[in-house]
């Protein structure tokens, strides 16, 4: 199939249409499935966060119910005595305990406990307590936190409470008297949380330690329970691998408890068919309509484009003389139309090129015989030098034996030289500028031996020193310029330094006159920059700056380490 579409244009033409009218339909609709999905999804999340804020909110209003009652306890001076050991009518205990939780007694079971944890009395009377110790458990829980729940240690008769929890009572002067037991039966819990959750959804209240302690459905506590608490031993989250059932979790600060709430999944498997199935039919309807329009579309533009594949063969085969026909003004129109325009422009280009060649060969002739000039004027210079010699004027045979030497290495074939060469031409057109110039000048070099065989680029330096001459020492009656080299981080450093007046502040930095007009007076400066930024980039060039404690300026050339078996390899 891949072999099939690539050998053909006109069915790769047809894939691309079917892809673009097809690729974005099915984004969307993919899209809007998802985005339908999410909401629906953050609709039962945000219900479900909204049941379990009720239930929390329920709790705690219960909690303070019971906070209140124990403090009505606290009050009743009959009940303060009874539990300090006086003797007083059970009957008596109890009606004074009932009155005490009235506000509360409907919603939770109330024991009373004197302060060695003997139970002495309860607000529902068909039900008697036993001692608890108050060094463990639920008495111990309250001397060490206002009102916390727990479960009791055993549950197996069906009216003993789910939770439990006690609120320490004492006396006027602060002494523990005695503990106020609250007890939450499944029949109470029932009551409290009637209708908040809704019919489809189930609750489910866990300890810190994650047992069941309630469960709408009593049935499935203990089975969902232990789910749940299998997946967070395994670090996996409660919803994964459930395809029915929606958990949410709340902690509930007040109680120390764990609220569950369990829902029916949004989209279950029935509805999520459907939905895929309505959305694969639409899917093959536009396909087929896709399907037709592509074929259409690609045979229109298929037809000018084969003509197009034949003229451009026939010009491989160096026919300039075949035409493109076009029946339309359209793109493909005026590609054919570009393309007989570029043919008649390609044969001029033809005759052109021949007549370029041509003088091309004629300016090469040109250049070697320019080529013999120099030579001669080195003939004639060495000839100057030895009448000046015989005539006995030392000066001019000076003066051409370095200007000899100079124009013999600017005209040699060689780009780049060592460094220790390059300074051999600088002194001799030193010796040529302290003959030209009456006033003399210091000139000195400090080049490590390691760093003379380094290649530069030639005629660098003389440049740089003819602009330390003709400005930096212009005015100074002694005159010095120092040139000296050092290698950094693989780049050699050459700097020429005078003793002269020195820079204006806007000049120091990086070599900034690029332009040629504006380099009067430096254009050796500028060639040299540019020479260097050529040949190793814009990280190299002229630096200029001022002789820091003291005068003078200090230009500075910047190039990589290049030696002669780097550049051979």
């Amino acid at each position: 199939m891949k072999k099939f579409l690539s050998s053909s244009f006109r069915y790769r033409l047809f894939a691309a249409f079917l892809a673009v009218s097809l690729i974005p339909l099915l984004i969307c609709s993919a899209m809007l499935l998802q985005i339908f999905r999410l909401r629906m999804t953050g609709d039962a999340q945000k219900e479900a966060e909204e049941h379990l804020e009720r239930v929390g909110l329920l709790l705690d209003e219960s909690c303070q119910r019971f906070l209140q009652a124990a403090q009505s306890v606290q009050r009743d001076d009959v009940l303060k005595a009874a539990m300090l050991g006086a003797e007083e009518e059970e009957m008596v205990i109890y009606g004074r305990l009932l009155d005490a939780t009235q506000e509360s007694r409907s919603n939770a079971r109330f024991d009373l406990y004197d302060r060695e944890g003997r139970w002495l009395c309860s607000t529902r009377s068909d039900s008697a307590g036993q001692d608890l110790p108050t060094n463990w458990g639920v008495l111990r829980a309250a001397e060490e936190s206002t009102l916390r729940f727990f479960p009791p240690e055993e549950t197996s008769v069906a009216d003993e409470p789910l939770l439990q929890g006690a609120v320490t009572l004492t006396g006027d002067g602060g002494e523990r008297i005695g503990y106020l037991l609250v007890g939450l039966c499944r029949s109470d819990l029932d009551r409290l949380l009637e209708g908040i959750v809704g019919a489809s959804n189930d609750l489910l209240i866990l300890s810190a330690y994650w047992r069941p302690i309630y469960c709408s459905q009593p049935a499935l506590a203990d089975s969902l329970a232990a789910t749940l608490r299998q997946r967070l031993l395994e670090g996996e989250s409660l919803n994964s691998g459930d395809a029915e059932f929606v958990y949410t979790v709340s902690s509930h600060e007040g109680t120390g408890l764990y609220l569950v709430l369990r829902q029916p999944q949004v989209f279950n498997r029935d509805t999520m068919g459907l939905l895929y199935t309505v959305s694969l039919s639409s899917a093959l309807v536009c396909v087929a309509i896709s399907i037709l329009m592509s074929l259409t579309l690609s045979k229109q533009m298929f037809r000018p484009i084969q003509r197009l594949h034949g003229a451009i063969e026939a010009v491989a085969r160096n026919d300039l003389d075949v035409y493109v026909p076009h029946e339309h003004d359209d793109e493909l129109g005026q590609l054919a139309q570009r393309f007989n325009e570029m043919l008649v422009a390609l044969k001029a280009n033809q005759e052109q090129l021949v007549e370029n060649q041509k003088e091309l060969n004629e300016a090469q002739i040109r250049m070697l015989q320019a080529q013999l000039n120099p030579h001669f004027l080195c003939n004639t210079l060495d000839t100057m030098k030895w009448i000046s010699k015989i005539n006995k004027v030392p000066q001019v045979a000076d003066m051409s034996t370095n200007l000899a030497d100079i124009l013999r290495f600017c005209v040699s074939s060689d780009e780049f030289v060592p460094l220790r060469r390059e300074l051999e031409i600088l002194h001799s057109y030193v010796e040529i500028q302290r003959i030209r110039i009456s006033d003399g000048f210091e000139f000195s070099v400090e080049v490590p031996p390691e760093l003379e065989d380094c290649l530069v680029p030639k005629m660098i330096l003389q440049p740089i020193v003819e602009n330390a001459i003709l400005h930096g020492l212009d005015g100074v009656e002694q005159g010095a310029i120092l040139v000296q080299a050092r290698a950094e981080e693989e780049r050699l450093f050459i700097s020429v330094q005078d003793n002269g007046r020195g820079l204006p502040p806007e000049l120091e930095g990086p070599y900034a006159r690029r332009d040629r007009e504006l380099s009067r007076g430096h254009l050796g400066l500028y060639n040299v920059d540019t020479i260097l930024r050529k040949h190793y980039g814009e990280g190299c060039g002229l630096y200029l700056s001022n002789v820091s404690g003291g005068s003078g300026a200090c230009i500075t050339a910047v190039l990589p380490l290049r030696w002669e078996e780097e550049l051979i390899c």
